[in-house]
């Protein structure tokens, strides 16, 4: 009997600890941790997560019965004295499968372009995202709220560069989309993918990477165009390639003739990116 209740007091986490929303003042509950019904809570239309592993999501459910939730989820305050997740989906379904009544959230003022920016950037710290996953969240983060992949690149802690390679992926074919999500490709397949233009190119060297197990390196020697034999002058343009490919953004082949004169040849997979070397080359 001891063992039982030592087990529940354990089990209630933080909940043990915290005011709930009717023990405080109507209104005060903003920029506080409290304990809310979890009958309270809505779930967030704008979660950018649509998939939650069931296995994991049980393992954590376990957990919280153990030991209580120890990080509280995070809401906004509704109106009618209901609230909606702003993010800690995991948490509120785990506790939502073993019947739990309450859950300890910091309440948050938001508005709804401020609930999707907050979504959509937890979402893409998490570490079991694919490529294509954050290459969305990326996405939807310029086109609905509006940032430039400058500000995006401050709001999330990456490079700019490293932003600009993951919104690349989503110009390839939908059907590789769907090979670097189920893991048969990688992100590095993919952006060698991209160097060819032609989808149905694409699509033909895709199907030989996944048959035949190709790595990146020769994926990338795959895509690379053919050089003459002779090539006297290579070298005096392949130690800058890496920098003018750096500038424009996009990928940059040099090809060198018999007698030094050759060519810069600046590939694109949109309108988009082909506007963003025009606006470099102004």
């Amino acid at each position: 009997m001891a063992k039982a209740k030592k087990r529940q007091a354990m089990g209630r986490g933080l909940s043990a600890l915290l005011p709930t929303d009717e023990n405080l003042v109507q209104g005060s509950v903003e920029g506080k941790v409290i304990e809310l019904p979890l009958d309270q809570i809505e779930t967030n239309p704008f979660q950018p997560r649509t998939q939650f592993n069931p296995d994991t999501l049980a393992e954590l459910a376990s957990s919280i019965a153990e030991l209580g939730v120890i990080q509280p989820i995070t809401v906004r305050k509704l109106k009618d004295n209901s609230y909606q997740l702003v993010s800690g989906e995991r948490r509120f379904r785990a506790s939502q499968s073993i019947n739990l009544k309450s859950i300890p959230a910091f309440v948050r003022v938001a508005n709804d372009q401020e609930s999707l920016e907050m979504a959509l950037v937890e979402n893409i710290q998490r570490d079991d995202l694919d490529p294509i996953e954050i290459a969305l969240s990326y996405d939807r983060l310029i086109n609905e709220i509006e940032l430039t992949q400058e500000q995006m690149s401050k709001r999330v802690g990456k490079k700019r560069s490293t932003v600009t390679n993951y919104l690349r992926l989503l110009n390839l074919d939908p059907i590789i989309q769907s090979g670097i999500r189920d893991g048969f490709i990688s992100m590095g397949h993919g952006r060698a993918l991209l160097s060819v233009a032609d989808k149905q190119e694409q699509l033909k060297l895709y199907k030989k990477i996944v048959a035949t197990g190709m790595s990146v390196r020769a994926t990338e020697q795959a895509v690379k165009p053919k050089k003459a034999k002779t090539a006297p002058a290579e070298d005096y343009t392949s130690k800058h390639v890496d920098s003018i490919k750096n500038f424009f953004d996009a990928p940059v082949q040099t090809t060198v003739d018999k007698n030094g004169a050759g060519k810069i040849i600046i590939s694109f997979a949109s309108e988009k990116e082909f506007k963003n070397i025009r606006k470099k080359l102004n």
